[in-house]
């Protein structure tokens, strides 16, 4: 069965997934892949090994938490921002 879609014919596919299954694969692997990053960048804590000062390990702190803040926003902004007061 053909359907119009932004003005151009797709075919309708019964095994197309639903937007909750692409979500908790693209997230799965996503989350998994900053997994892994972040252990990488543990990695760099080995003293043995690197020579860093607290001024860098402070900028590095500082960008991840920044850009997690900022995931976090995302997906806290469609949450209903009205709330009752009541006593």
């Amino acid at each position: 069965m053909l359907y119009m879609a932004f003005g151009k014919n797709k075919e309708k596919n019964p095994e197309r997934k639903t937007r909750e299954e692409r979500f908790r694969i693209v997230a799965t692997r996503r989350v998994n892949d900053i997994l892994h990053t972040m252990g990488l960048l543990r990695n760099c804590a080995e003293k043995a090994n690197y020579n860093y000062t607290d001024e860098q390990i402070g900028k590095i702190f500082k960008a991840v938490e920044d850009e997690w803040k900022l995931v976090k926003l995302e997906f806290n902004k469609h949450k209903s921002k009205k709330k009752e007061f009541t006593l």
